[in-house]
């Protein structure tokens, strides 16, 4: 990896396009709302899937497709999604993911049959895909005064990083008091308030130049997510010996090895390598792909255990989770203005993964008559304030010191390492939570507190992995990571209001 930031463009200039002060806190808004409703859509349906399986009558087997039909879209297409938003404008690409997500929200939530669900997720996948690279670089290239721009990524850090949880809250509740169908309607009232304001708030993109977009590099790196995310959805059900996942992990690796080797070639590639290659940049990239593996555990399988042996409602399991909001929140808007400039990116990044592997590991001492307030409750507060500051820097980092040409790519990099590390993620603690749980009942009388026990070493075997990941992350992005300050990205050239 190189040390060299690129040089970015006079801030003074860069905020001058954007307009005044307010307006680009107005534009923050409207960005962190499209965020807000393509992040929690990740949890939201989780909840209300029981009830739509009902509804419509589908399968325990079909079930999967309704999330995996979503992650396949949306982590397949990321890469792509972001250089169109380079090509043709991050405005145009904003509006036109807003509405497709509306529009395939409108679908799912009408939907008569699991065919047509499962292709709405879909849709929304793709529309997401070109939305929130386009969300992020928009902010990216908006904010480049360094104050600013570290109270701006500070908030969008926070939506990022609560939208899960909030997810889990609005799913439960909606699912409770309304119906499983709202949780895909309630989309079109996020998309239709950041739609009025994208139209009347986000500056005209001015194309001084439009290279060719990158085909080969294109058609690669999408057939090579599509196999991996697809590959560790199939490990989850199938295992990891079966010949179909192997079949797709390989295969996927060689066609990501492929576009790697084109990217080296080609005049205008998809994903310069300068983007990934810098120090900042990567460590940022690897962080966010580590906490994707590692926040699977605490949303998962801590809802499993707040549900099945505690027995909560799913309302009730969304408000536990509100104190890691709280965290995460508090973090995020503190951490890129207030420790950022004092003790650098290593420190606050690696400070934040092992304050969370120590909320982690808090979690590993739950039974099946834990206590919310002594047992679960100091470690969400912990593993919030922890992965809220790092996850904020990260995103900070992540598109630190790159020309507006290619912010849409930068961004959609930071998406796509969070969509690859869910998955894995999801496969591996699945597959490990699994084997514990069997390991546990091999030799016992199947009894019912034997059952739930093995539950019980399931979950807690998921925090000790998890909490080994976020330790391991602490270690890597020390070592990687330069600790010095990002800088600003270059703003771009707009037309005035």
């Amino acid at each position: 990896m190189t040390t060299t930031i690129e040089t970015a463009a006079p801030a003074a200039a860069a905020t001058g396009r954007r307009g005044s002060a307010a307006l680009r806190w107005w534009v923050l808004a409207v960005i962190g709302i499209a965020q807000l409703m393509v992040v929690l859509d990740a949890t939201v349906v989780n909840i209300a899937l029981p009830a739509a399986q009902a509804d419509l009558g589908f399968g325990d087997g079909d079930r999967q497709w309704v999330i995996t039909g979503y992650a396949l879209a949306f982590g397949s297409l990321l890469l792509l999604g972001g250089r169109l938003s380079d090509l043709f404008g991050r405005r145009t690409a904003f509006i036109t993911g807003l509405i497709g997500f509306a529009v395939a929200s409108a679908i799912g939530g009408a939907a008569t049959s699991f065919e047509m669900l499962v292709a709405a997720r879909v849709g929304q996948g793709v529309f997401g895909a070109l939305l929130a690279p386009a969300a992020l670089s928009l902010l990216t290239v908006t904010f480049t005064e360094p104050a600013e721009r570290a109270r701006a990524f500070g908030i969008f850090g926070a939506v990022a990083g609560t939208g899960g949880a909030i997810g889990l809250l609005l799913g439960g509740a909606l699912t409770e008091w309304a119906s499983w169908r709202w949780v895909m309607f309630v989309n079109l009232g996020f998309a239709a308030v950041a739609l009025v304001g994208a139209v009347l708030l986000l500056a005209k993109h001015v194309a001084t130049e439009r290279p060719r977009l990158d085909l080969p590099g294109t058609l690669s790196v999408t057939a090579a997510l599509f196999a991996i995310v697809y590959g560790f959805s199939h490990a989850e059900s199938e295992g990891w010996s079966d010949p179909l996942t192997l079949g797709f992990l390989l295969g996927g690796a060689a066609l990501l090895a492929v576009f790697v080797r084109l990217q080296t070639r080609v005049a205008h590639p998809l994903l310069p390598l300068r983007i990934v290659l810098d120090r900042t940049r990567g460590a940022s990239y690897l962080t966010v792909f580590v906490m994707g593996i590692g926040m699977f555990a605490i949303f998962l399988f801590l809802t499993y255990y707040l549900q099945l042996t505690l027995g909560y409602t799913p309302i009730t399991t969304g408000l536990a989770f509100l104190p890691m909001v709280a965290g995460m929140v508090v973090s995020s808007t503190t951490a890129p203005s207030v420790l950022l400039p004092r003790v650098g990116p290593k420190v606050v990044v690696s400070g934040g993964f092992a304050i969370a592997a120590l909320g982690m590991l808090l979690l590993t001492r739950i039974g099946l008559d834990s206590s919310y307030a002594t047992d679960i409750l100091p470690a969400l507060v912990i593993m919030g304030l922890g992965l809220g500051g790092a996850m904020s820097v990260a995103f900070q980092g992540a598109t630190s010191g790159v020309g507006h040409t290619d912010a849409g790519v930068a961004s959609a990099t930071i998406n796509t390492s969070q969509q690859v590390g869910g998955s894995i993620g999801t496969a591996l603690l699945s597959t490990i939570a699994a084997s514990a749980a069997s390991d546990y009942l091999t030799g016992r009388t199947l009894s019912p507190e034997a059952v739930a026990q093995s539950a019980i070493e399931s979950y807690t075997t998921s925090f000790w992995w998890a909490t080994a990941i976020f330790a391991a992350g602490a270690v890597i992005v020390g070592f990687l990571m330069p600790n010095t300050v990002p800088a600003p990205a270059e703003g771009e050239p707009v037309l005035a209001h």
